[in-house]
C-alpha cells in the first residue's frame, strides 16, 4: 500500500470505451441495510448513520433508526431498479452480504436485471480493525453468502472506510479482478501486489448521495446540479481521453422519491448525448484489463 501522488500525470491513457465512447458513467448502489450496528445483533452499539439523529443512548436500541434503514430494503431499492430499467442502464451493487441474506428475493433479482454486484463486507462494519486471518475469513464467508443469495460471486470488493494493509493482499489471493478501494484518480490504474500488477477502478466520495444525510446535499436539485457538472467536465475532457464518473448512491437515501427524481433528471441527461457507457463495474475492469493491460 505504497502511496503514489504521481499517477497518469500528463500521460493519460487514450483507452477507448465501447462504441468510442468519451465517457464510462458508473452508477453503484450501496447495498447495506440490515447490516449495520444494532443490539439486535448483539453490538454494543445502535448504529448512529441516520437521516435523522438518535437521541437514545448507544447501548440502547434506536428504533428509529433501525426503521430509516429499513426503508431502503422495502421501497428505495426497487424503485431505484425500476428507475434503471425504464432508462436501460446497468449498475453495480456494493453489497453486504448480511444485507442480502436480510432481503432473500433482492440479490437474484439485482444479478437478474443485468447489474453486477461488488462485495462490500459481510457486515456494514470497519473492516481494517481486524487482524490478518479474521479479515480473510470475513471476506471468505462474504464471497461464499453472496454467491449463495445471487448466484454469482462478486469479482470485485469495496471496503467500508477504507482497507486494510493487508485486503488487497487477501482479495488476490481470494481470486478476485479488481477493488474499488481508490477514490484517487478518474480513470481505472494498476497497482502492485507482491510483485504483481493489480487493478483498481476508482469510487468517488464528492458524486455521492451520502451528503444528502450529512448536510451537503438540501435537495434534489444541488444532487443533480453537481453531477451534471461532474459529467460535463469529463464528457469534454473525454473527446480526447475517455473517462469515467463514478456516482454513489444509497437505497435509504436516493431511493426515496424526490431524491430519486435527482438520479432520473441525470440518466436521461447523460444519454441525451452520443458516447457515453453507462456500465457495470465488473465490465469497466474487464475491457481496461483488455485494452489497457499492465505493462
Amino acid at each position: 500500500m505504497k502511496r503514489d501522488l504521481v499517477g497518469y500525470g500528463k500521460d493519460l491513457p487514450r483507452v477507448e470505451w465501447p462504441g468510442g465512447g468519451q465517457i464510462a458513467v458508473s452508477l453503484v448502489v450501496n447495498y447495506e441495510e440490515g447490516s449495520e450496528l444494532t443490539p439486535v445483533y448483539g453490538d454494543k452499539r445502535h448504529e448512529t448513520n441516520g437521516e435523522i439523529p438518535s437521541r437514545k443512548p448507544p447501548e440502547a436500541r434506536s428504533l428509529q433508526t433501525e426503521s430509516q434503514w429499513e426503508y431502503g430494503g422495502r421501497a428505495g431499492v426497487w424503485r431505484l431498479l425500476r428507475l434503471f430499467e425504464q432508462y436501460e442502464v446497468k449498475a453495480t451493487f456494493f453489497a453486504c452480504a448480511m444485507a442480502l441474506e436480510q432481503n432473500p428475493p433482492l440479490g437474484r433479482e439485482i444479478v437478474a436485471r443485468g447489474h453486477d454486484v461488488c462485495g462490500h463486507g459481510l457486515r456494514w462494519v470497519e473492516q481494517w480493525q481486524l487482524d490478518r486471518d479474521s479479515e480473510k475469513e470475513s471476506i471468505h464467508r462474504a464471497v461464499a453468502s453472496i454467491e449463495k443469495t445471487t448466484g454469482r460471486r462478486p469479482l470485485g470488493w469495496f471496503t467500508k472506510s477504507g482497507p486494510s494493509l493487508s485486503t488487497r493482499e487477501i482479495l488476490a489471493e481470494e481470486g478476485f479482478l479488481y477493488d474499488c478501494d481508490g477514490i484517487n484518480d478518474d480513470l481505472p490504474y494498476y497497482t502492485d501486489v507482491k510483485g504483481k500488477p493489480w487493478l483498481v477502478v476508482p469510487y468517488a466520495f464528492d458524486s455521492n448521495d451520502g451528503k444528502y444525510w450529512r448536510g451537503g446535499w438540501s435537495n434534489g436539485d444541488q444532487f443533480f446540479s453537481y453531477l451534471k457538472d461532474s459529467f460535463d467536465m469529463l464528457y469534454k475532457e473525454g473527446t480526447t481521453h475517455p473517462k469515467m464518473l463514478s456516482i454513489g448512491l444509497h437505497s435509504r437515501v436516493s431511493g426515496r422519491p424526490g431524491r430519486a427524481m435527482a438520479v432520473a433528471r441525470f440518466i436521461e441527461y447523460a444519454k441525451g448525448l452520443p458516447k457515453v457507457w453507462f456500465a457495470g463495474r465488473d465490465e469497466i475492469a474487464r475491457w481496461w484489463l483488455e485494452r489497457c493491460p499492465p505493462r
